[in-house]
C-alpha cells in the first residue's frame, strides 16, 4: 500500500485541480474508512476506492479513451461512481451520468443522438448498449462493484488520455425537464470546482461530517453537492440506493450522519410514514437536512424541524449551476425563503431589466463563477448580458432573501389574473388528508384558464367531502381568483427520473379527463 500511496502522490499533480484533491482524499485516508454503499452494508477504506479508480483509468487507457471522450454512465446508485468519476476525469474524459431506470428505447435513443467513445453499465444493460454496434466489451471485478462492463464503441475515433485544462468539460447531466425535453448542460472542472467549493464553505463541511445520499446520482444534487463536496471536505459519504422512509433514521443512527440532502417530497414523506415515525429517537444529532427543488409549505417545514430536532436549510440552485445559488444562513434563516446568495450573483429581470428593487415579482437571473454561459445544444435566448434565465419566478425582500414563486411556463392566466401555482400549493398543502397537491392551468373557454387542483390524498375516503373541505380551505385562505374551481384526485404524478411532476403530462392526462367527462 506504501507503493501505491506514493504512486497516487506523484500522479495527482499532473491533474485537474479537482481530480488532485479528490486523489489527495484517499491519500489522506488510506487506511480510513470513506465510502460505504448500504446496499452492500460495506465501508470501504481509501485504499479500496483508490484500486478501483487505478483499474478502472487502465482500463479506459487500454481502450484509448481520454482527453474529451464523453462516457455514459448508466447505474444505480453504488460506492463505484465516485470512483468511476474519478477515473474518467483522471484520463481527461468526461462522464455522462444518465438515470439507471432509463427505458433500454430510450438509452439506445441517447447512444444515437450523441457520440459516446464508452459506455459503462452494469450486465442487465450490455445488450442494449450493444444494440449491434461494432464495440468491444470488457468486464471489471471492482471492490465496489462485482461485475461493470465498460463498452468502448469502435466505430468512433478516442483520444489519448491528457491532462484537461479547468475550461474543459468533467460533467454532462440532463436538466430535469418537468416541461419539454431536458437540455444537456455541459459543467467544467473549473464550475463544478467553484460550486463546491462555496457549498463546502456554506454548509460549515468538515472532516467530521458524514452525510447519507439518498437521491439519485446521475442528478446534481447527490454529485456536487453531496458526493464531490464531503470528499473535498474530508468527510465520509453512506449511499443508499434510493430512499427508503422505513430505513432512513436507521441509516441516520447507524452511520452517525451529521447531515443529508433531500427535496420536499423526503420531508413530507418521513412526516406521514408510521414506519419511520416509530424508528427515529432522540439519539439521533443530525446537523442539518438541507431541502431544495421547490418551497416547503411553512407548517410542513415546522412539522418536521419539531418532530425530528433538526434544522432544515433550504437553498436555491440547478444543474446549470453546478448546485446551488441561495442557502439561509445557519444563523439567520428565513423560513419560506430560498435564502440569500452566496457566491452568486441573484437579481429579477422584470420588463426585460434587471432589478435588485425589493419585492418586485420577475424571474430570478443569476451569475457567478460556477454558472454556465451555454446549453451543450446551445439555447442563446436562455442567457443576457452574462445572466442565466433561470425561468423561475421570484422576489427579494428588503434583506435580499429570495422568494421563488414557481416556474415562469406554470404561471396560470385566469381572466388577466396572473397565478403561482405555489401559492395555491402552499395553501392547501396545510389540510391534513392532502398527501401531495400539484396546480396547474387547464382551457377555460370564459377565463382562458382555470386553476385546477390535481391532489394525491392520504387515504381517499369521499372524494366529494375532500373536494368540498379544499374549496371551503380555498375560500378562507386565498383571494378568489386564486381558488381552484376544478380539482381531480389521483394516485400518482407523472414524474422525471428524480421524482420532479411533469406538469406537461399532468395537464395532457388532465385534459383528456376533461374531454372524458364531457362526452
Amino acid at each position: 500500500m506504501a507503493d501505491h500511496n506514493g504512486t497516487l502522490k506523484k500522479e495527482y499533480k499532473k491533474m485537474s485541480k479537482i481530480t488532485n484533491q479528490l486523489n489527495k482524499q484517499l491519500v489522506n485516508n488510506m487506511s480510513e474508512n470513506i465510502i460505504k454503499d448500504e446496499t452492500l452494508n460495506q465501508w470501504f477504506k481509501g485504499y479500496e476506492i483508490a484500486d478501483d479508480v487505478r483499474m478502472i483509468r487502465e482500463e479506459l487507457l487500454d481502450l484509448h479513451v481520454g482527453l474529451g471522450d464523453v462516457v455514459l454512465v448508466c447505474l444505480p446508485n453504488t460506492a463505484a461512481y465516485p470512483a468511476i468519476t474519478q477515473a474518467i476525469w483522471e484520463v481527461g474524459a468526461v462522464m455522462h451520468p444518465i438515470a439507471a431506470t432509463t427505458p433500454e428505447v430510450e438509452l439506445q435513443q441517447e447512444l444515437s443522438e450523441h457520440d459516446y467513445v464508452a459506455s459503462i453499465v452494469g450486465q442487465e444493460l450490455v445488450d442494449a448498449v450493444l444494440d449491434d454496434q461494432l464495440a468491444i466489451v470488457t468486464a471489471l471485478h471492482l471492490q465496489t462493484y462485482s461485475l461493470l462492463h465498460i463498452i468502448r464503441n469502435r466505430e468512433l475515433m478516442g483520444h489519448d488520455a491528457a491532462v484537461p485544462m479547468e475550461s474543459d468539460l468533467a460533467l454532462i447531466m440532463n436538466t430535469s425537464g418537468t416541461t419539454g425535453k431536458p437540455k444537456r448542460v455541459g459543467l467544467t472542472h473549473e464550475l463544478l470546482l467553484n460550486g463546491v467549493e462555496h457549498d463546502i464553505e456554506s454548509h460549515g463541511m468538515t472532516a467530521l461530517d458524514t452525510t447519507l445520499v439518498v437521491m439519485p446520482m446521475f442528478h446534481i444534487n447527490a454529485q456536487a453537492v453531496s458526493i464531490l463536496s464531503t470528499r473535498l471536505s474530508g468527510g465520509k459519504i453512506v449511499i443508499a440506493d434510493k430512499f427508503s422512509a422505513s430505513k432512513f433514521w436507521n441509516q441516520v443512527r447507524d452511520n452517525e450522519v451529521t447531515w443529508v440532502s433531500v427535496v420536499p417530497t423526503i420531508i413530507n414523506i418521513l412526516l406521514i410514514n408510521q414506519r419511520a415515525n416509530e424508528s427515529y429517537d432522540n439519539d439521533i444529532k443530525l446537523r442539518f437536512v438541507r431541502c431544495s427543488s421547490f418551497a416547503l409549505p411553512l407548517d410542513k417545514l415546522n412539522a418536521f424541524q419539531n418532530r425530528f430536532h433538526t434544522t432544515i436549510l433550504e437553498g436555491y440552485g440547478m444543474t446549470e449551476t453546478a448546485s446551488q445559488c441561495t442557502i439561509n444562513p445557519f444563523d439567520a434563516p428565513k423560513i419560506g425563503s430560498a435564502g440569500k446568495a452566496f457566491k452568486t450573483d441573484v437579481a429579477i429581470m422584470i420588463n426585460n431589466e434587471i432589478s435588485k428593487e425589493a419585492n418586485q415579482i420577475g424571474e430570478i437571473v443569476v451569475r457567478g463563477d460556477h454558472v454556465i454561459s451555454d446549453y451543450l445544444d446551445s439555447h442563446p435566448d436562455s442567457f443576457q448580458d452574462g445572466w442565466f434565465l433561470t425561468g423561475d419566478l421570484g422576489y427579494l425582500d428588503e434583506d435580499d432573501y429570495l422568494f421563488v414563486e414557481g416556474r415562469k411556463k406554470d404561471i396560470i392566466n385566469h381572466g388577466g389574473e396572473k397565478i403561482a401555482p405555489v401559492q395555491v400549493e402552499n395553501s392547501l398543502s396545510q389540510l391534513s388528508f392532502v398527501k401531495e397537491v400539484s396546480v396547474i392551468g387547464t382551457p377555460d373557454t370564459l377565463y382562458g384558464e382555470a386553476v385546477t387542483a390535481v391532489v394525491i390524498s392520504q387515504g381517499l375516503q369521499d372524494e366529494e367531502l375532500e373536494r368540498q373541505k379544499i374549496m371551503a380551505h380555498a375560500r378562507e385562505t386565498l383571494a378568489s381568483y386564486e381558488q381552484p374551481t376544478r380539482i381531480f384526485f389521483v394516485d400518482d404524478y407523472p414524474r422525471n427520473a428524480t421524482g420532479k411532476v411533469i406538469r406537461l403530462k399532468l395537464r395532457e392526462q388532465v385534459m383528456s379527463a376533461l374531454v372524458g367527462r364531457a362526452g
